[in-house]
């Protein structure tokens, strides 16, 4: 499986949080492939501090970037327009990496699924039933 790792999941590991790399590393001796999209590197060097740099490359380089493409593009300003016009409203940002997830068939790997209120995004890990 290809999981999609969302800025959350991405600020932990570099900042040593909740065993994120431990599990990170655990699934790819499972056979998963890590990924993030173009944008959540943006959103990571955005807040990087000083001192991370190094690191902060280190990591991001060892995984699998999918660029915004036009597609995506026009597919993330579609579902921000039509969960707006729901009366939700969500970042451009989030709704990039939905659609990065859905054009590419990737799980989703974040701390923030409310910020993804779709039902056809694949979430790792998945929701329990009931």
């Amino acid at each position: 499986m290809i999981l999609l790792l969302d800025t959350t999941v991405l600020l932990d590991v570099l900042r040593s949080r909740q065993n994120r790399r431990s599990l990170l590393a655990e699934l790819v001796a499972a056979g998963h492939t890590l990924s993030t999209a173009a944008i959540n590197i943006g959103e990571v060097y955005a807040g990087m501090r000083q001192g991370e740099e190094t690191k902060t490359e280190a990591f991001l380089s060892s995984l699998e970037c999918y660029p915004i493409t036009g597609a995506i593009a026009r597919r993330a300003g579609s579902l921000k327009c039509t969960l707006a016009q729901k009366g939700r409203t969500l970042s451009l940002a989030d709704m990039m990496v939905a659609a990065t997830a859905l054009e590419h068939g990737l799980a989703l790997m974040t701390d923030n699924r409310k910020d993804f209120p779709l039902p056809e995004i694949s979430f790792y890990p998945p929701l329990s039933p009931g």
